[in-house]
């Protein structure tokens, strides 16, 4: 357990690592296959690095991008270029080469640590034929390219570096100064980087680990890829600051999880709601042994209670606990606590995190009443530092009174606690009515035989728009169109009832594992002439 008297927010990445180092010396802090690194281990290993990066010329607010799969050496890598006080940027995993491009010239990273092959394409050669003049050297965590230098040939820099001079340099790391930019698309036009400082997300994930019951010796299977701020922060980072041991894990498979959690004792395993449907809808998912599991973190999406009361009885999950945040709020902005009943998981998205505010307001600027939906706003430590670079939209994003317009919908209940509805941009209106797509996929996991779903607006003529569902069957169980239309007529108000449903194999989705609806969306546009 963490020491919630510690003051967090004047802590910084590399202190928090030097107080692990010394509190867990022996504690496993992370574990990718044979290799193991102590936290004591992880220190040394990180000051080589750091040392690479000063020789390298590497300085204070310089930004490094990371292009690549979960693994232990992202996690030395991020710490390394951290402790010198560099910038870390993050690069989704699934970015094409122009995307990639993209982030790293409105970055202006210096370097970039990526991989060969991946998924069928080699990160180094792609980013190479790019033209951008700010990008030095990329540096290869794994794999090969004639584009990129070795992360062992980088490492041997470090000689021309002495320790002492590294950890001067990381003394001078204040808890102000940036530790990342993560890009975010928000609600228009091109992604944006989201800068955020030390201090702020150590607060935020010391609470956050704190109140969903993290401790040292947890061992934490990370599928949430490290690009996020749910693997990232909610994952590596927590783990840092709680003594808990990270598990990396680099592309999500039912099977490999299940027999992960059976071999390696798995007792920690957040992620989206997709994620653990997908389990409890694997066939011969009975011959693993998942009875280590004990804490999952879930969000981003609908959580039917159904699935919380599965999750406990056929997962073994003691504690299933729901949060809400975004990029732009360090990740967390509310949660749910461990006491809270499955109900009250699955139906709402927690209470504003200790010491910030949460409000919701109508488009007008008026705090709405509770139990009427409105746009959640949000003020506190957890807020951004701005977009790079981008005086504009950090305007539009956060008021002149502090306060971050999320453009997520909510209604707020007496004790606080909120339930997103939906985002402002996923809403369609039927026939003069507000629909919330997120609101009618969970109605549709309560049909028996509907594993998961995926609702969007389609046009209509009559009433502006209708909602067409993707459902996936459960094994086992044949859907019909018309049985699910049927079904929904008689458990969901009528305007809420998809007039379209497409029976698929799976839902498309990002590698954070949420439904990617713009798919869906490019799917149908010529049926109906969007």
């Amino acid at each position: 357990m963490t020491n919630p008297n510690l003051d967090w927010a004047k802590m910084t990445i590399p202190s928090t690592l030097a107080r692990s180092a010394a509190t867990w010396p022996n504690v496993s802090a992370i574990e990718e296959g044979e290799s193991k690194l102590t936290f004591a281990g992880l220190a040394i290993a990180v000051e080589e690095a750091a040392r690479a990066f000063m020789a390298a010329g590497i300085q204070r607010g310089d930004r490094i991008g990371i292009w690549a799969p979960n693994s232990a050496r992202w996690i030395v890598a991020a710490l390394g270029l951290q402790s010198v006080g560099a910038v870390l940027v993050t690069l989704n995993t699934r970015f094409k080469a122009a995307e990639a491009a993209y982030v790293l010239e409105k970055s202006e990273a210096r370097l970039l640590c990526t991989v060969g092959d991946f998924l069928g394409m080699n990160y180094a050669d792609v980013i190479a034929a790019q033209k951008l003049p700010a990008l030095e050297r990329i540096l290869l965590l794994d794999g090969q390219s004639p584009n990129g230098k070795s992360w062992d040939a980088f490492l041997a820099g470090a000689s021309a570096v002495t320790p002492a001079a590294a950890k001067a340099r990381a003394a001078e790391v204040t808890p102000d100064d940036l530790c990342d930019f993560l890009f975010t698309s928000g609600t228009t036009g091109n992604p944006k980087a989201v800068m955020s400082a030390h201090g702020q997300n150590l607060k935020v994930f010391e609470v956050w680990g704190r109140t969903v019951g993290l401790r040292a010796g947890d061992r934490y299977l990370i599928i949430n890829p490290f690009f996020h701020s749910f693997g990232y922060k909610g994952g590596w980072l927590a783990c840092l600051i709680h003594g808990a041991t990270a598990l990396p894990h680099g592309v999500f498979d039912v099977a490999e999880v299940l027999g992960r959690i059976q071999r390696e004792k798995i007792t920690v395993m957040p992620g989206p709601p997709a994620i653990y449907q997908s389990m409890l809808a694997y066939e011969g998912r009975e011959k693993y042994d998942t009875s280590s599991l004990r804490l999952a973190v879930t969000g981003a999406a609908p959580t039917p209670v159904e699935l919380v009361h599965r999750m406990r009885k056929e997962l073994g999950f003691q504690s299933v606990i729901k949060a809400y945040g975004l990029t732009e709020s360090c990740g967390t902005v509310s949660i749910c606590l461990p006491t809270d009943s499955a109900e009250t998981i699955a139906n709402s998205d927690g209470a504003a995190i200790p010491d910030t505010e949460v409000k919701l307001m109508d488009p007008g600027g008026k705090e709405v009443p509770r139990g009427t939906a409105g746009e959640v706003w949000v003020r506190g430590y957890n807020v951004m530092r701005g977009y790079f670079n981008d005086e504009a939209e950090t305007k539009k994003a956060i008021d002149a009174e502090g306060w971050l317009h999320t453009g997520d919908i909510a209604v707020m209940d007496e004790r606080g606690y909120i339930k997103i509805t939906d985002r402002i941009k996923d809403m369609y209106i039927m026939g003069g009515f507000n629909v919330y797509p997120a609101e009618v996929e969970s109605l549709l996991f309560q049909h028996p035989g509907i594993a998961a779903g995926a609702v969007i607006g389609v046009p209509d003529e009559r009433m502006g728009e209708v909602g067409m569902a993707f459902v996936v069957p459960r094994p086992g169980a044949s859907l019909e169109a018309t049985e699910v239309i049927a079904w929904s007529r008689a458990n969901m108000a009528n305007y809420k009832v998809p007039r379209y449903v497409e029976v698929v194999d799976e839902l498309p989705k990002n590698a954070s594992g949420k439904v990617v609806k713009n798919e869906l969306r490019d799917r149908v546009k010529a049926r109906f002439g969007g």
